[in-house]
């Protein structure tokens, strides 16, 4: 499933992957087009498991985007999940070190590397 924003600005591609819900994003995210990755992370999130956002292809993402994964970080632990992310660089990168949700969050160098490892 893919979803995506009007204007084209950022997507969200959803797909099982080896024992995990692998959400894929990319282009900007921000208070204009979180929506779709609300809506991926509320329905994936659902069933609990080990959820994985690869970040490699975001651009941007500011405080909305951070909030949105925050949260549903929560949700997930709460059904007995966890919520990883995969492939932070740049200036997403460097604004989850500045916040400290780098240390939140179980952080992986890519998908392949998250992959085998253990979900902990």
């Amino acid at each position: 499933m893919v979803l995506g924003t009007d204007n084209g600005r950022f997507t969200v591609a959803v797909r099982p992957v080896d024992g995990a819900v692998l959400l894929t994003l990319a282009g900007e995210l921000d208070h204009d087009t979180a929506a779709p990755l609300r809506d991926a992370l509320e329905e994936a999130a659902a069933g609990g498991g080990r959820l994985l956002v690869d970040m490699a292809g975001l651009e941007f993402c500011d405080s909305t985007g951070l909030n949105a994964l925050l949260h549903s970080r929560i949700t997930v632990q709460e059904a007995g999940g966890t919520l990883e992310l995969a492939g932070l660089t740049g200036p997403v990168a460097r604004m989850f070190r500045i916040t400290g949700a780098d240390g939140v969050f179980p952080v992986h160098t890519d998908v392949a590397r998250a992959l085998e490892q253990s979900s902990g």
